[in-house]
């Protein structure tokens, strides 16, 4: 991992690099491909807005002046999402994303300041509906990269057998209470409310041979848009995906809370005023539909795809927690 910003000549110009961007675009045209033919419509995210994600982990936000208002850049662009339904009921996104991650993230090897998401929602769905469409459009993806750069694969050391169960299996499930337990067992301090940290990810997935999903999180541990199961008050209806490996998330998902009660009821418990998020909740209280989505990390799923040690190979200009960069 460099120690310090990256030569921008340097790094663009390296075989390395070209390869991997390569790869990353034939993920992203796969991507496409699949969701159009699903009957989504592809819709350009908005980059500043007056609120944004609040539910980002340790991270901060960035302000910017918009004509004497003070506007977010987006770290998540789910609001827009959800209200997104109001003109066709599947979309996606391929969205910017900019936290201001801790400095200590800059070691996990998974972390960007500036990165991009696969961002998909589909109106009247539930979490089981987009597990399932998230399950079949990473096969297809990976499939497409191992047809047309099986070659360029190789060339990175990454051998294409670490894809067989992948495309063979149905991807394991696993509640974040049994993760919680698991983890527990292998003697990693693991907070039974909050979400799974770094090195926990990394130990879940370096002990599993497919990708995984984590579902059920504690309410209080995700964001306000992440709908409270009915039958079951304190657990969300979400889920992570944690690729194996050691490689960690990959994508987050969930149903979403969408009644207007109820969403200023959940901000309020987050301690938040709902006054900021005034244009979102007019939105539900004139109807949002019911919906379900999900984001994937592109840089993220670059770096298990060709196998790489660390997320900023996967960026033209990579961002490290805490440094400035190019």
């Amino acid at each position: 991992m460099p120690d310090g910003p990256l030569d921008p000549r340097e790094h663009l110009t390296s075989p390395t690099t070209r390869t991997v961007l390569r790869i990353q675009a034939a993920l992203l045209a796969a991507a496409r491909r699949y969701l159009t033919e699903a009957g989504f419509v592809e819709l350009l995210p908005p980059i500043i807005g007056p609120v944004t994600d609040p539910g980002i982990r340790g991270s901060k936000q960035i302000d910017v002046d918009f004509y004497g208002h003070r506007y977010k850049l987006m770290t998540s662009a789910i609001l827009y999402k959800q209200t997104s339904l109001l003109a066709f009921d599947k979309i996606f996104y391929i969205a910017p994303n900019v936290r201001l991650e801790p400095p200590d993230a800059f070691s996990t090897q998974r972390h960007l300041v500036e990165f991009h998401q696969i961002d998909v929602e589909v109106a009247e769905a539930g979490r089981a509906d987009v597990m399932r469409l998230l399950e079949g459009l990473l096969r297809h993806q990976i499939a497409a990269v191992e047809s047309e750069h099986g070659d360029e694969l190789a060339a990175l050391g990454r051998s294409t057998g670490a894809f067989k169960q992948l495309q063979e299996q149905p991807f394991d499930q696993m509640t974040h209470a049994a993760a919680v337990t698991a983890l527990q067992g292998l003697g990693h301090e693991q907070s039974p409310q909050a979400e799974i940290d770094w090195r926990g990810e990394e130990v879940l997935s370096t002990a599993a041979g497919v990708p995984f999903f984590v579902t059920d999180y504690p309410k209080g541990s995700r964001g306000f848009y992440d709908r409270e199961s009915r039958s079951e008050p304190g657990l969300l209806r979400n889920f992570d995906l944690i690729a194996p490996e050691g490689f960690g998330e990959l994508c987050s998902g969930s149903e979403r809370e969408f009644e207007h009660r109820r969403l200023v009821s959940r901000i309020r418990e987050t301690g938040e005023n709902p006054a900021k998020y005034g244009w979102y909740l007019e939105a539900a209280r004139h109807g949002i539909p019911s919906s379900a989505g999900f984001g994937i990390g592109v840089e993220r799923l670059t770096r298990y795809v060709a196998g790489l040690d660390g997320v900023w190979q996967a960026s033209a200009y990579p961002k490290f927690p805490g440094m400035v960069s190019a």
